[in-house]
């Protein structure tokens, strides 16, 4: 049976979001110590951090895929086009640019003094911004740096509206509804790991599209995972069906990450092309799948309540990602050289860091209506103050 978007507030998508965001920093604020290139790096990197970075990256950024996917299904009316793309051109493109001219510059202007590549002052800097584009050699960051997603999400909100609308308000309803009953099966939904597999182990990530350099994946299979969510979320019998096998997705996940973690031990880093790499990416693929699938269940059994601290948490979502990565960057930069334990270097950058994002948040872009249109967030009206309790309007889903 498919959903109907009118029917409820969906609490578990705002607790879901709320989640990914904090998993987000910590993801960043871990990529000081791992082993791989960032833009402000520890001197001494850990294999330990590594392997988390790796499993958190599994499930991070399509999980975030997936409630953009969902959030979309529910903002989708009959007679609502121009306002959606309106929303997507306010909550994504807007801080996107705004982010590209202003706080991508400094994270850029860090990675290049750090890594040796320029000495000089930040308004020295800030002609040699325009030279070239990062990632191909430059440095104009123009898909505004950690705000990739955002642009991503963007292009794929506006390239997948005609397919959403024929879906879901269109002649497509009746196929969206099959596709929902097929996957309430049991074990189907677990079925859908194939496209993700196929598309891990065949994507060359020497290339731009199959790069793991947007949150551990390459571009094209964030595809995939936009629309699954679209697809879930649109069905009642897909979503019970995920809840019943929560626990089932839970222990997959536990036994496929032991058995990568010895597959790791046993080949190394694999290379593409070869048996080893199409093994282990397709491992990757269904750890992904599973872990996945296990968030989605909790988050569907356990959280779609409200609370005093929901709709607080909610809108800050966006504003807290836009600043998360500049804060760290800026704070870890002063940090990592310092004669002290790595571990209290962490604990100083994530803690500071978090203070940081949320006072500015709080005193500043929050109530500033100037400040909340160039971080995406809806006005205030001028007779209203900030109201962290108030509560959502039913139906009302946030589409980032």
């Amino acid at each position: 049976m498919t959903t109907q978007a009118t029917s409820q507030h969906r609490f578990d998508l705002d607790w879901l979001r709320v989640f990914g965001i904090l998993a987000v920093f910590t993801f960043h604020s871990s990529r000081f110590f791992d082993l791989g290139g960032w833009h402000v790096k520890n001197p001494t990197t850990y294999l330990g951090v590594e392997m988390w970075i790796a499993f958190l990256a599994s499930w991070l950024m399509p999980l975030m895929f997936i409630i953009s996917g969902a959030s979309v299904f529910y903002a989708l009316r009959a007679h609502n086009t121009g306002k959606f793309i309106k929303d997507k051109v306010l909550r994504l493109l807007v801080p996107l640019v705004v982010g590209i001219f202003t706080h991508s510059i400094w994270q850029i202007y860090l990675e290049n003094i750090t890594q040796g590549r320029f000495s000089g002052t930040f308004f020295e800097f800030l002609p040699h911004y325009f030279d070239g584009l990062y990632g191909f050699g430059g440095n104009f960051a123009w898909m505004g740096v950690h705000l990739w997603y955002l642009e991503v999400l963007f292009v794929l909100c506006l390239a997948l509206l005609p397919l959403f609308r024929w879906l879901k308000i269109g002649g497509g309803q009746r196929v969206l509804d099959r596709a929902g009953s097929f996957l309430a099966k049991p074990g189907a939904i677990y079925l859908l790991v194939l496209p993700i597999a196929l598309l891990r182990t065949a994507l060359d990530p020497d290339t731009f599209f199959g790069s793991g350099d947007f949150g551990g994946w390459g571009l094209p299979i964030y595809i995939v995972f936009f629309v699954y969510g679209f697809i879930v979320i649109s069905h009642d019998g897909v979503q019970q069906r995920i809840q019943e096998l929560r626990r089932v997705s839970l222990v997959s996940g536990i036994l496929i990450l032991a058995a990568l973690i010895a597959l790791y031990a046993a080949w190394g880093e694999t290379s593409f092309g070869t048996l080893e790499y199409v093994v282990v990416n397709s491992a990757y693929a269904l750890l992904s799948w599973c872990w996945l699938l296990a968030i989605l269940g909790f988050g569907l059994k356990h959280f779609n309540t409200s609370s005093a601290r929901l709709p607080y948490a909610n809108e800050a979502v966006l504003p807290f990602y836009i600043l998360h990565q500049p804060v760290l960057l800026s704070i870890g930069y002063f940090i990592v050289p310092l004669p002290i334990p790595d571990l209290l270097k962490w604990l100083i950058i994530a803690s500071t860091s978090f203070v940081t994002i949320m006072a500015l948040y709080e005193f500043v872009i929050r109530r500033v209506n100037v400040l909340r249109f160039l971080f995406g967030m809806k006005p205030l009206r001028r007779s209203v103050q900030p109201a962290p309790t108030a509560v959502p309007q039913t139906g009302e889903i946030t589409t980032y």
